[in-house]
């Protein structure tokens, strides 16, 4: 069922006209009308962002924002909800403050197909509507079967948790439940993939959970990579405080999974060897946001080649692609990263709709790891651009360092809820 916030009405449907309105929730056609049109399809980090700027550069363009879920759980500080530290709400974005202080019509429904030669769409619900722009920030999906095995049913035994809300809480409860002495399996992907840091931050805080409430259990990391994001300042904290806790099996020790069984509760490595769990954590392969795959806004990688300057399809014109779905490197796959784009690509479509040259953009990226609740680690970086690519400013930016005290990662722990509080805000308020 669409759902529909008191600003569509006051929005984008007064200017469709009564007949249209009246029948939204069936097959109302929206769009139209003497305003430019923005669809912005997927309300995270990076769409919620480019809503809102876009409305801020130019009150006079219509912005519509299609997502799903009334409420938004950020990836972000979700693994101290399954490490018991913050509970679910914590993580809880809505969309009110969008709606009622930027004026975006929002509503809750999906978008089902996309036709990019008519700028038109067609949601779940049976809304159709014409755009002049679309930003798309569909996030990622999952490769289904790409370990053998692993499936959307596999996945309610052995939860990803890679997208923040339901798998988030049954990984939880599985943690909880789990007795004294058993072993938690946490399976990452290979690159590229949504948060690199993240697998390893959770192995942390579960550790954390662990060591004072099931002392006698282990984390065992089976990893399809050889090295992995901010490595050298997991393992120097793991060596602190969960020497004995957690264990992590490189690619190269016959750590890549090719296989699973949900009934068991095993998964076989590509040697053969098998691991027993108690809780299982596969983090499957992924590619763009299903919405992006079905539009044939995808290459060979399974990711949305772009106009780095403008985010701009490279297939499709007059759809921007951001977040974690586009081809954005050196840019990681981050909240951060999104947010980021979210503000350049509002800038490049409000230009592009006056006809304007584009700005020219630069990106920033903060990234925070929680290891325990009073241990903070960080990168940062700053991006400019380099012809028509993006590039690294060298010198910016930088990573935590080695060897620091606790109250130096004390106050990490510290900047990382202020960093979260911050683009919270700045996404969805």
């Amino acid at each position: 069922m669409t759902k529909i916030t008191r600003r569509t009405f006051n929005g984008i449907l007064g200017g469709v006209g009564a007949a249209a309105a009246l029948g939204v929730t069936g097959c109302a056609n929206v769009g139209g009308g003497g305003r430019p049109h923005v669809v912005v399809v997927g309300g995270g980090f990076g769409g919620a962002t480019a809503a809102k700027y876009i409305r801020r550069r130019d009150p006079s363009v219509q912005v519509t924002l299609i997502e799903p879920s009334e409420t938004y759980y950020t990836c972000p500080f979700s693994n101290t909800v399954i490490a018991g530290i913050n509970r679910i709400n914590f993580i809880a974005q809505k969309y009110n403050k969008l709606a009622d202080k930027y004026d975006i019509n929002v509503i809750h429904d999906r978008v089902e197909a996309i036709d990019p030669a008519k700028r038109t769409l067609v949601t779940a619900g049976g809304t159709s509507m014409s755009y002049d722009r679309m930003v798309m920030s569909p996030g990622i999906s999952f490769k289904w079967g790409a370990i053998d095995g692993y499936d959307e049913a596999a996945a309610e035994r052995m939860p990803h948790a890679w997208n923040a809300g339901q798998q988030t809480e049954l990984l939880r409860k599985q943690l909880a439940a789990m007795d004294d002495g058993g072993t938690v399996l946490i399976c990452p992907p290979k690159n590229p993939f949504r948060c690199p840091p993240g697998p390893y931050e959770r192995a942390s805080l579960i550790a954390y959970y662990l060591k004072r409430n099931k002392p006698r259990s282990k984390v065992l990391i089976l990893d399809p990579k050889d090295a992995f994001a901010k490595q050298g300042l997991f393992v120097e904290g793991w060596d602190k405080m969960y020497a004995d806790l957690i264990e992590w099996v490189p690619a190269a020790k016959d750590g890549t999974i090719a296989s699973v069984s949900a009934a068991d509760m095993t998964v076989e490595s590509e040697l053969g060897e098998v691991h027993k769990g108690d809780v299982i954590n596969v983090i499957p392969p992924q590619q763009a946001g299903a919405i992006a795959v079905r539009t044939g806004l995808t290459d060979g990688s399974g990711f949305c080649p772009v106009d780095q300057m403008t985010f701009e399809s490279t297939i499709h014109p007059g759809i921007h692609v951001i977040g974690d779905a586009s081809i954005a490197s050196p840019m990681p796959k981050s909240g951060y990263s999104a947010n980021s784009q979210g503000k350049a690509v509002a800038a490049a479509v409000v230009a592009m709709l006056k006809g304007q040259a584009v700005p020219t953009p630069g990106f920033m990226n903060t990234c925070y790891s929680l290891l325990a609740p009073d241990y903070g680690i960080s990168v940062a970086a700053i991006y400019r651009m380099d012809g028509n690519k993006i590039a690294g400013v060298k010198g910016a930016g930088g990573v935590s360092p080695t060897g620091a005290q606790y109250q130096f990662r004390k106050k990490e722990a510290d900047f990382a809820e202020g960093w979260y509080a911050s683009i919270a805000q700045d996404s969805w308020a």
